[in-house]
């Protein structure tokens, strides 16, 4: 089996700096290298691409990658619903891996909240709250915007009809289908994410805490090799490990 050549996108920050890391000790892959600018050439170098760079990097990458029928992973977050219609209309020409989160165990979470969403219905209500270090730039996190997502898919309705971020003031009595949405900042917290469902007479709470920053580089790692050799098509992590 042949090894695997990788070209890693924001490959100096605290993300993509491990994903290079773990790629240089992964036998998968022969190479892990880090492109300078935000504009990259010859695209056609790497088996698979991946982007942890910034959103507004997106377009730039998509057209190279389209172009040279190169395959991505995409990590970054804080996409526009333009963007994001974007990056559809290139997995209709290339295979694509849009992740909020690659951790293993958040996916395993993601797959919970909606079988957990599914069987409780209606009568739980449903709260987010998500903490990461003081630097975090967005908010809520990427991870907690999906966790509410896969909320407002069993809902049927819209992240825009029924997410409250957080609460203040009068807001009043909370609405049967309303998802609360709560970001912590502080420390060097790596990421922790609880979807409560509250129910009368009882709690359920399903959580996930990062410890380790290696856990997403290693979920990335992960999405390059399954992607390498996917059909053109929009994919997430769930379909990287099975779960769909």
């Amino acid at each position: 089996m042949s090894l695997l050549s990788l070209a890693v996108i924001g490959g100096r920050g605290r993300l993509g700096s491990a994903i290079v890391r773990l790629a240089e000790a992964d036998h998968a892959f022969d190479d892990a290298t880090v492109p300078a600018g935000r504009v990259i050439p010859l695209l056609n170098a790497f088996d698979v691409v991946v982007d942890v760079s910034h959103h507004s990097a997106t377009d730039d990458l998509l057209a190279q990658a389209v172009l040279e029928k190169v395959p991505l992973v995409i990590g970054t977050t804080g996409h526009t619903p333009e963007e994001r219609e974007r990056i559809a209309q290139a997995s209709g020409k290339i295979a694509i891996v849009l992740a909020s989160n690659f951790s293993v165990g958040v996916n395993v979470l993601f797959h919970l909240t909606r079988k957990a969403a599914e069987i409780l219905g209606a009568e739980y209500d449903q709260e987010i709250v998500e903490m990461h270090h003081r630097n975090k730039l967005d908010a809520p996190s990427g991870t907690a915007r999906s966790l509410a997502e896969i909320l407002c898919e069993v809902k049927g309705k819209s992240y825009d009809e029924l997410v409250q971020d957080g609460r203040s003031g009068e807001p009043g009595k909370r609405t049967r289908d309303e998802i609360g949405m709560h970001a912590l900042r502080g420390g060097d917290v790596i990421g922790d994410h609880t979807v409560t469902f509250a129910g009368i007479g009882e709690r359920i709470e399903l959580t996930h805490k990062a410890s380790n920053r290696d856990v997403f580089a290693m979920g990335a790692l992960r999405a390059a090799k399954w992607v390498q050799t996917a059909q053109p098509g929009l994919y997430s992590m769930q379909d990287v490990l099975g779960l769909k």
